[in-house]
C-alpha cells in the first residue's frame, strides 16, 4: 500500500530511529522526506521547547516556514509526526490545504504527563497513536507500543554471551544510576559480569542534577559519558550479553524502546516496569520484574535460556510491524488486551 506513495516524516532526533523509520518506509516502496521537528538540538533549545515553547515561538515559526518552502511543490499522501513537541498549527493547516486527501498520523513515545506539548494539535490528525496505555484511554488515542529495528532482530538465535551476563545502557535520569549500581554489586557478589553505560546530553545538566537531585548525589563523575554510543556499538554489546536491564522513567507506563530491542534480539530482560506483565509477549522465562525500592534478583534467571516468542506477535513487535499498524496497512490487534487490563 505504500508503493509509490509520498510520505512527509517530521520527528525529533531520537537515537537515529527517525532514520530507521525512513529507511523502513522506503524499503516498502514509499518516497520519504524527513525533517527534524526542532529548529536546533542544542541543550538550550530542547529545554525551552519542552518547558515553555512559547518563548521560542519566533524561531519555531521561521523554521517551519522554511520547511514549507522546501515542500510546497510536493504532493504528499501521508504525514507522520513523531512526538509533536514543536509543530505549529499553521503548518498543519498548510499541509491540509496543499495536499487534498493527505492522511495525517500522530505518534508519541512519551507520556503527556512528562510532555504535554502535543495535546493542542491532536485534533488535526486522522490517526493518533501513543505508547502509553493510560494516555490512550484518557485522550481517545490508539494504543501502539514501540518496536525493535532489524539490526536487533538479526541477533535472535545468535548467542555469544562471552563478555557480559547483564548490561545497562541508558540516559542518566531519575533513579537509574542507583538501581543499576545495585545490580552491578549483586552481579559482582555472584560471579557475574555486568556492563554499564550512562549518558547525559549536557555537562551543565549533569552538574545541575548532581547539585539538586538526590538520585545523582552518589553518581560517580567518571561513570558518565557526554557522547552517546552509536547504533552499531549498542548492537555489539547486545551481541555479547545474555540479559539486559531496563529501568523505565517513573512517570511512564509505556514500555521503553529498550524492552523491544532486548526481546527482538532474543535477549532476556530485567525491568522495573510491572506493566509488562499485561503484554501478549510476557513470559517469566524471558522477563523478570524488579521493584525499584526493593530490588531482588535471582541467579536462576541468568541460567535459563531465552524462549522464542510467537512469530506473529514478534512480527508485530518489529519496526515493519509498527509501520504496518501505524499506517493502517494491518489492524492493531495484539495490543488491545493491554487496554482492557
Amino acid at each position: 500500500m505504500l508503493q509509490g506513495k509520498n510520505v512527509l516524516l517530521i520527528s525529533i532526533k531520537f537515537f537515529n530511529y527517525e532514520n530507521l523509520i525512513k529507511n523502513q518506509l522506503e524499503s516498502m516502496g514509499a518516497k520519504v522526506d524527513l525533517f527534524d521537528e526542532r529548529p536546533s538540538n542544542s541543550f538550550f533549545s530542547k529545554a525551552i521547547i519542552r518547558i515553555k515553547k512559547e518563548i521560542y515561538s519566533t524561531k519555531i515559526h521561521q523554521y517551519f516556514k522554511e520547511i514549507i518552502e522546501k515542500i510546497r511543490d510536493t504532493k504528499y499522501d501521508y504525514f507522520l509526526l513523531i512526538k509533536g513537541e514543536a509543530t505549529p498549527k499553521f503548518f498543519l493547516d498548510f499541509l491540509k490545504e496543499n495536499n487534498p486527501g493527505i492522511k495525517l498520523i500522530f505518534y508519541t513515545y512519551d507520556s503527556f504527563k512528562n510532555n504535554s506539548n502535543g495535546l493542542d494539535i491532536l485534533s488535526y490528525f486522522d490517526s493518533r497513536f501513543t505508547f502509553d496505555n493510560p494516555d490512550a484511554i484518557e485522550y481517545n488515542m490508539s494504543f501502539r507500543p514501540l518496536f525493535f529495528a532489524e539490526d536487533y532482530g538479526e541477533l535472535n538465535g545468535k548467542d555469544q554471551y562471552n563478555k557480559y551476563d547483564l548490561a545497562f545502557i541508558g540516559t542518566a535520569h531519575s533513579d537509574r544510576y542507583s538501581i543499576s549500581e545495585k545490580a552491578k554489586a549483586w552481579c559482582g557478589n555472584h560471579q557475574l559480569k555486568m556492563f554499564t553505560f550512562y549518558y547525559s546530553p549536557s555537562k551543565i545538566l549533569f552538574k545541575y542534577k548532581k547539585a539538586t537531585d538526590k538520585n545523582f548525589k552518589n553518581f560517580d563523575y567518571k561513570n558518565i559519558s557526554f557522547n552517546s554510543l552509536s547504533h552499531h556499538e549498542i548492537i555489539d554489546i547486545y551481541r555479547n550479553t545474555k540479559v539486559i536491564l531496563d529501568i523505565n522513567h517513573p512517570g511512564q507506563n509505556g514500555l521503553t524502546m529498550r524492552t523491544f530491542e532486548t526481546l527482538g534480539a532474543g535477549r532476556k530482560l530485567i525491568t522495573t516496569n510491572p506493566k509488562i506483565k499485561e503484554y501478549p509477549f510476557y513470559d517469566p522465562q524471558n522477563i523478570y520484574v524488579i521493584e525499584r525500592e526493593n530490588m531482588v534478583l535471582e541467579e536462576s534467571f541468568f541460567k535459563s535460556d531465552f524462549k522464542n516468542i510467537d512469530p506473529e506477535i514478534r512480527e508485530s513487535m518489529s519496526l515493519k510491524g509498527w509501520v504496518n499498524e501505524v499506517f493502517g496497512i494491518l489492524p492493531v490487534k495484539h495490543w488491545e488486551q493491554v487496554l482492557k487490563k
